[in-house]
C-alpha cells in the first residue's frame, strides 16, 4: 500500500500496523505491558519520606543517574526500584562464565533447549541480585534520612517486595518478546529513560533564558551524539565467504560455490561495557558513600573516595571519575567482544559448514585472520563507546549547562532500541507488502 499524498511515512506506516489484526494485537500488548510497568513504578515501598528522597537525589550525582535507568522508580523507592538490572547482571555473568563452565559451555552448544537452561539459570541468579541489591539502597536511605529505622520483619518484607518487583518486570519483558514487538527486557529499560526527557527538555528550557548560547551547543552535541551512535550501531565488516556445494547431474558430480558474507559489527558489545565499566567506577564511591561524613569541617578518607568515584563534574576531583570510566570503557570493550567471539567460535563453524574465505586457509591461519580484523573493528567501537561515555562532561564543561543530566548509556540504549524495534515492524510490513518506517 502506498502512503496517502501529503501523509509523512512514519504516520502511514503506524496506521498500516494497526491494520493489521496480529501486529495490531502486539502492538495493544506492548503498550499494555509498558502501562502497567509505569503504574508499578508508582507504587512506594511502606516508610518512605518522599521529600528526603528529593532532597537526596538533588544533591546526588550518582543515585539520580541510577534513577534515570529506573525510570523514576528508584527516586520514588517503588516496589520496582532495582528495575530489570539485577537481571541484566545475573546474565553478564552467566556470558563471562559460559566459557569457564564446562557445563554451561555445553548447554550453550545444545540449542535452544540449552538456552533456555541457561536464561531459568539467569532468572535464579537475579533473586539473590536484587535481594542484596535492594537490601544496600536500604541501607543508604536509612542513613540519609529518607527512610526511618525499620524493624528486621519489616526489613524482610521491604527486600521482598524489591524482588518481586524485579522479577514481576522480568516477566512483563519476557511477555513482550513472546507476544508484543521487540526485546522486551530492553522496551522496559528504554521506557524508563524516556521518561526522564520531558524533564529534561523543560530544564533545557529554563536554562535557555540564561544561558541561551550555552543550551544551543549543547543540543548541538546531543545530536552529533545520536548521529554518531546510529552509524556505528548500524556499521559492520563485511568478510566473504564461500561455500562450496556438490550437485550430481547425469552420474557426474559438478562442485559449485556460492558466496555470502559475515557481517562482523564495529560495536558487537553494544551498551554493555558502558554499563560493566560504570558499574567498577561507581562501586567504591558507593561502599565510600556509607562511610562519609559531609556535614564535618574536615573531611574525611571515605569524603575523599567519594568525590574522586562521583560524576560530579562541578568537583576538582570528578574528572578523576570521567578519566577512569573513559579507561575502563575501552578495556571493557575488548573484553566483552573477546568473550563473543570465542563462544561463537567462528573458524571451526565455518570449517565445518564446509565455508572458507577467499585467499585464506581454513583453521589457523583463518582463526589469525579474524581475530586481527575483530581486533581492528573493535578498537574503533571502543572507542567510539568511550568518546560516547565522556560526552556528559564534555557537554557540560564546554557548555555550562548544570541542570540537565545526559546520559550517554541512556542516549544507546535509546537508539539502539528504537532501531531494532523499527526494524522488527519493518520486517512484519515488509512480509505483508506495506511500506515500512526505514526506506
Amino acid at each position: 500500500m502506498r502512503p496517502r499524498q501529503g501523509m509523512p511515512r512514519l504516520f502511514q506506516a503506524v496506521i498500516d500496523a494497526f491494520r493489521l489484526p496480529d501486529l495490531r494485537r502486539r502492538l495493544l500488548l506492548t503498550f499494555g505491558m509498558l502501562v502497567a510497568f509505569r503504574f508499578i513504578a508508582h507504587i512506594p515501598l511502606p516508610g518512605v519520606d518522599p521529600a528526603a528522597l528529593q532532597k537526596l537525589f538533588s544533591s546526588n550525582a550518582m543515585l539520580g543517574m541510577l534513577d534515570m535507568f529506573s525510570g523514576g522508580a528508584l527516586r520514588n523507592f517503588s516496589v520496582a526500584a532495582m528495575g530489570v538490572y539485577p537481571y541484566i547482571t545475573a546474565t553478564i555473568i552467566l556470558q563471562l562464565l559460559t566459557p569457564v563452565i564446562p557445563r554451561l559451555q555445553s548447554l550453550s552448544e545444545e540449542g535452544e533447549s540449552g538456552r533456555n537452561m541457561i536464561n531459568r539459570i539467569s532468572h535464579w541468579i537475579t533473586i539473590p541480585l536484587a535481594g542484596i541489591s535492594g537490601y544496600g539502597q536500604i541501607l543508604l536511605l536509612q542513613r540519609s534520612g529518607a527512610i526511618a529505622a525499620v524493624a528486621p520483619l519489616q526489613m524482610t518484607s521491604m527486600v521482598i517486595s524489591l524482588i518481586a518487583g524485579t522479577i514481576f518486570l522480568v516477566w512483563l519483558g519476557e511477555l513482550i518478546t513472546e507476544y508484543g514487538i521487540g526485546n522486551g527486557i530492553s522496551i522496559l529499560i528504554f521506557a524508563g529513560i524516556v521518561t526522564g526527557y520531558p524533564s529534561m527538555v523543560g530544564n533545557l528550557g529554563l536554562a535557555f533564558s540564561q544561558n541561551s548560547a550555552g543550551v544551543i551547543v549543547f543540543g548541538l552535541i546531543l545530536l552529533a551524539t545520536v548521529v554518531m551512535i546510529v552509524l556505528f550501531t548500524e556499521a559492520h565488516r563485511r568478510i566473504p565467504v564461500q561455500y562450496a556445494r556438490t550437485s550430481f547431474h547425469g552420474g557426474r558430480m559438478y562442485r559449485q560455490s556460492g558466496g555470502t558474507h559475515i557481517p562482523l559489527r564495529v560495536n558487537a558489545a553494544g551498551m554493555i561495557p558502558l554499563i560493566f565499566a560504570m558499574s567498577l567506577v561507581v562501586f567504591p564511591g558507593m561502599i565510600a558513600s556509607y562511610f562519609a561524613n559531609p556535614t564535618t569541617a574536615e573531611p574525611n578518607l571515605a569524603n575523599w573516595i567519594y568525590k574522586i568515584f562521583s560524576p560530579d563534574t562541578s568537583l576538582p576531583l570528578g574528572s578523576v571519575y570521567w578519566i577512569l570510566y573513559f579507561l575502563l570503557t575501552i578495556g571493557a570493550s575488548f573484553f566483552y567482544t573477546m568473550v563473543i567471539f570465542q563462544q561463537q567460535d567462528l573458524p571451526r563453524t565455518l570449517q565445518r559448514q564446509g565455508g572458507f574465505i577467499p585467499g585464506i586457509r581454513p583453521g589457523k591461519n583463518t582463526e589469525s585472520y579474524l581475530n586481527g580484523v575483530i581486533n581492528r573493528i573493535t578498537l574503533a567501537g571502543s572507542l567510539f563507546l568511550a568518546v560516547v561515555a565522556i560526552v556528559p562532561f564534555i557537554a557540560r564543561g564546554v557548555t555550562d549547562v548544570q541542570t540537565v543530566q545526559l546520559s550517554s548509556t541512556g542516549l544507546i540504549i535509546v537508539v539502539g532500541v528504537v532501531l531494532d524495534t523499527m526494524k522488527q515492524m519493518e520486517a512484519q510490513l515488509t512480509m505483508r507488502r506495506y511500506e515500512g518506517f526505514i526506506k
